[in-house]
């Protein structure tokens, strides 16, 4: 199974994605890890393509997305999991991350950026301000055999 794990800055993509790859066995890709795969960004891009077609049947693979341009990687098949949260908590995991300090300027860019994916299709929504990924892994488990 492909899941493309996505949404803005500090909703909680990576802690999502690493438990359900602990509960999956899911190899997880972030952003442009993909190119890794190979010497060429062209060549990488071939590459990642052809790994998340075979796993919307396959293995699982997680692709973790923050770029808007980087859904349309995913494949017909994918199950798009949109992790949001509000934005009084992405500015303090933001400020959390930065060591206390939040410039205007990255305050204006979450700003700016809050809310750009909402309007997409997705299998499941997920609020990484206040839910724990235990039920989604269920779901998912269920989506998986039922799917």
């Amino acid at each position: 199974m492909l899941i493309g794990i996505i949404g803005e800055s500090c909703t909680g993509k990576t802690t999502l994605a690493d438990q359900i790859s602990r509960e999956l066995g899911a190899e997880v890709f972030s952003g442009n890890d993909y190119l890794r795969l190979a010497k060429t960004e062209s060549e990488a891009r071939m590459l990642f393509a052809g790994k998340l077609g075979k796993a919307v049947s396959g293995e699982n693979v997680i692709f973790v997305i923050s770029e808007p341009e980087q859904v349309k990687l995913l494949p017909r098949g994918a199950v798009r999991v949109l992790v949001s949260a509000d934005l009084d908590t992405i500015k303090e995991r933001f400020r959390m991350r930065m060591h206390g300090s939040l410039p205007d300027s990255i305050v204006r860019m979450l700003e700016r950026k809050h809310g750009i994916f909402d309007s997409g299709t997705y299998e499941f929504r997920f609020d990484g301000g206040t839910e724990g990924a235990d039920d989604l892994c269920r779901k998912l488990k269920a989506f998986r055999h039922d799917g």
